[in-house]
Parts: structure tokens; C-alpha cells; sequence
């Protein structure tokens, strides 16, 4: 009697390193292919990116003790993602003072009032971790004459250091960094991370915009720095809420938050540096 076999084609599986790998060059693919695509598909990618990170964050938020409302979380990411840029003539004063009286309000007669003051600065945050990164990525794009080239090479500098830091750290990683919120980071792989992230803004910023090393060198500084720290917060957040991924939306990297956590707090600080001397209009 002769066994059947399954064909070896048949039952080959794709490796979780190769999941891994397709999944971030679809949706690298799909963020540059928006940024090249102009202002509206940008102003798009924007709603789809906030809407999902927003989404994952209220399952966080759940996690975390207080349940982000939905009609204070929503409205209020969206307000803060374009309040530079489509939202740019809406007083923010005037939006947050009307979150603090009427968000606060709603609590005496909404379900949930027990914890409202929990739920309602659980909605601010969330809406702010996740808009405001958001605005100023738009602020950096929609600026002229170089608004693309800066905002290119922030997320390739971030994407750069992220890549750096885990090929150094899992090869040549000694010391733990931040063990109890990330216990695979090691201070040799921030270090490669950094020194990535300088080497990418040099080539943009200096050999592309002609703009002084030094300030290329600190721009690479600031965005290696704070890819780190956005990645800390947002392992921290998963900690506190005891789940692994923010979701299962992005195949082998777990949500769209953890795609994004490293490149939230860079284009904040890019644009301070970038307005106070000056470069951006260069």
C-alpha cells in the first residue's frame, strides 16, 4: 500500500521572518507611495493611519484602567491631527476648553460616570499621543519649497535606526536598556539606532538640502532619541494594559501602534528645531 503524500509545495508555509518582511514593504510601500501621491492622498492616508491607531489605543486604554471614550477620543484625534494644516483657523484654546466643560459634563449622565475623570483624560491623552505627531508630519509636509524631502527622511531615518538598533543588539547587545518595559533592549543597540538615524538626516539633510552638518547632526540626534522613547512609551502602555501587540492588524508586527510608535514623537521635535533656526523654508 502506498502513502499519499501532500506535495512539499503544498504544504510550505511562509516563515514568520518572511510574514515579518512582506508585511512592512506593503506598508512602507503604501506610506510613500501616499507622500509621493500629493497633499489630498496624504490628508487620506492620514484618516486611515489616526483612525486605526486610535482604535487600537481605546483597546488599550481598557487595558490601562480607564476606557477611552469613543465620542471624545475620535473627534478629538482628528481635531488635533489636522489642527495645523485643514484645522488650522479653529482656536485650540476654544476646542480644549470646550473638551474640559462639555467632555467633563457628559460624565454626570453618561454610563461610566464612576470613572469618569479617568475616562475623560484617558480620551485627551490618547488624542493627543496620537494626533498631534500627526499635524506636525503634515505641518513638515505641506511646507514649502522641501516639505516631502523632510518628512521622507524622518521616517527613513526612524526606520534606519529601528533596523540598526535590533541588528547590533541581538548580535553584539551586552547591556540591558530599560529591561523592565523592553527586556531585548540593549544600550548597544540605542546607540546603533542613534547613529543611524545622524547618518540618515546627514544624507537628507545635509547632502540633499544643503543645510550645515551640525544641524543635520543634531536632527539625527533628536530623531533617534525620541524614536526610542516613543517605542518605551508605547511598550510601556502595552505592559500596563498586559497584552502583547495593540492589535493583529498588520501581520507579523502585531497593530498599526506598533508600526507607528517610533515615529510619532520625531516629526514634534524635528519641527521646533526646524522653526526656531529657521530651515524649513530653505
Amino acid at each position: 500500500m502506498t502513502a499519499t503524500r501532500t506535495p512539499a509545495a503544498w504544504s510550505m508555509k511562509p516563515s514568520p521572518l518572511m510574514v515579518r518582511i512582506v508585511s512592512a514593504a506593503v506598508f512602507m510601500g503604501v506610506v510613500v507611495g501616499a507622500l509621493f501621491g500629493g497633499t489630498y492622498t496624504v490628508y487620506a492616508l492620514v484618516v486611515v493611519l489616526a483612525g486605526l491607531a486610535l482604535w487600537e489605543f481605546r483597546g488599550l486604554s481598557d487595558g490601562m484602567g480607564f476606557r477611552a471614550p469613543l465620542w471624545l477620543l475620535f473627534p478629538l484625534g482628528a481635531f488635533f491631527a489636522f489642527s495645523g494644516t485643514v484645522l488650522k483657523h479653529v482656536d485650540v484654546a476654544d476646542v480644549l476648553s470646550l473638551t474640559l466643560v462639555a467632555g467633563l459634563g457628559a460624565f454626570l449622565v453618561v454610563p461610566g460616570r464612576r470613572q469618569g475623570l479617568g475616562r475623560w483624560a484617558m480620551g485627551l491623552a490618547g488624542a493627543l499621543y496620537i494626533g498631534m505627531p500627526f499635524n506636525y508630519y503634515l505641518q513638515l509636509y505641506t511646507a514649502q519649497p522641501h516639505g516631502l524631502v523632510w518628512v521622507v527622511f524622518i521616517v527613513f531615518a526612524v526606520i534606519a535606526g529601528d533596523a540598526a538598533a535590533l541588528l547590533v543588539g541581538s548580535r553584539l547587545g551586552r547591556h540591558p536598556f530599560f529591561a523592565t518595559i523592553s527586556p531585548k533592549k540593549t544600550v548597544e543597540g540605542a546607540v546603533a539606532g542613534v547613529v543611524a538615524a545622524v547618518i540618515t538626516m546627514f544624507v537628507g539633510v545635509s547632502g540633499v538640502l544643503g543645510i550645515s552638518p551640525v544641524h543635520a547632526v543634531v536632527l539625527g540626534v533628536l530623531v533617534g532619541l525620541s524614536a526610542i522613547m516613543g517605542d518605551l512609551v508605547e511598550s510601556q502602555m502595552k505592559r500596563i494594559a498586559e497584552v502583547k501587540d495593540s492589535s493583529n492588524l498588520v501581520p507579523g508586527h502585531g497593530g498599526v501602534l506598533d508600526r507607528l510608535d517610533s515615529i510619532l514623537f520625531p516629526p514634534i521635535l524635528v519641527y521646533f528645531y526646524v522653526s526656531m533656526f529657521g530651515l524649513l523654508t530653505r
